[in-house]
């Protein structure tokens, strides 16, 4: 059994002392191109890459700011805090990370929903979505994985504050949902965590952003007895979008996907659903192809906060 407890930690900066000590002699002012602190426009395009890609950045310097923001001691959990407390000056809603550096290892995300979780959301007590249970968790899920881990984090009605465990990481959390979401499910073929060698067909980058697309037969979906409403008849696909980031090849679990399936004589636009695939959060919905022609899809994809919209094309030919 996997023991809970929290650690002693030496004491580290909270975001807004190591903005005012270091980040606010460029960012209070919008020096040397740097984001003011503020600037919600600003801001906007770059919390959309999200805090791992914004860290990477002030760790290894880009533009005009040096690795560390020019001061070495800083600790990288440090400057995701700093980084967190100037989106959220600038219109964002993040969470400020806890003393995750101090951890050495991250839980594994069945341990910890066995240890704890599992005290609520086995049976669904307290009207805990139970464990596996799509019907109860997809909801949630379509408001994003981030919204999730902040409830998580700050508690929501009868659960406590980080699912009653204090040293529980931000990424344990998140994990431990995602374990909780997928549970039990068969998963859909989607692109390993590499990019490949070869050009795909079914691959597109766009923005910083790994978009892929997958499509199966519906007829090979109504062969698992666990999914639901698969339409019946011939000439339907299940359309699916994966989004990985390209510099840290993490998926993105907290898009808005809308998909355009469009032949010569007509087109369809779906919002596609949150579900499972591999581990992680894809995005997919039924469409029907019939005919012999080439298929155009176009995939749009809206990150929060991001101010733009990511297209991608792909042609598929039904068989």
């Amino acid at each position: 059994m996997l023991s809970f407890s929290a650690s002693a930690q030496h004491r580290e900066q909270t975001g807004k002392e190591v903005v005012v000590a270091v980040c606010a002699s460029c960012h209070a002012k919008g020096d040397n191109g740097a984001p003011r602190i503020g600037d919600e426009q600003a801001w906007a395009k770059r919390s959309s890459q999200g805090l791992t890609a914004l860290t990477a950045h002030a760790l290894q310097g880009i533009r005009k700011m040096p690795a560390h923001g020019g001061n070495a001691g800083l600790s990288d959990i440090e400057i995701q805090r700093a980084i967190t407390y100037m989106v959220n000056q600038s219109g964002g809603h993040w969470v400020e990370p806890l003393a995750g550096s101090a951890q050495g290892t991250v839980r594994s995300s069945e341990q910890i929903v066995q240890s704890q979780c599992a005290k609520c959301h086995k049976e669904g007590l307290d009207g805990a979505p139970r464990i596996g249970d799509r019907a109860a968790w997809i909801p949630r899920m379509q408001k994003g994985l981030d919204t999730l881990v902040r409830a998580a984090v700050h508690g929501h009605g009868p659960m406590p504050a980080r699912g009653g465990v204090a040293d529980l990481s931000d990424l344990e959390i998140q994990g431990a949902i995602v374990y909780m979401f997928n549970y039990g499910v068969v998963t859909l073929p989607s692109p390993p965590p590499q990019a490949p060698v070869a050009v795909s067909p079914y691959r597109r980058v766009v923005d910083g952003t790994d978009i892929y697309l997958g499509i199966v037969g519906s007829e090979a979906m109504s062969a698992d007895p666990r999914q639901r409403n698969v339409p019946g008849g011939k000439g339907y696909y299940h359309v699916n979008i994966s989004l990985f980031d390209s510099a840290t090849r993490l998926a993105i679990t907290d898009a808005q996907v809308k998909v355009t399936v469009a032949d010569p004589l007509s087109a369809d636009t779906k919002t596609l659903d949150v579900i499972s695939a591999n581990d992680t959060v894809s995005y997919g919905g039924y469409f029907r192809m019939s005919g012999p022609n080439p298929y155009r899809i176009t995939a749009q994809v809206q990150r929060p906060g991001a101010a733009t919209v990511i297209k991608a094309e792909f042609e598929y030919k039904a068989r």
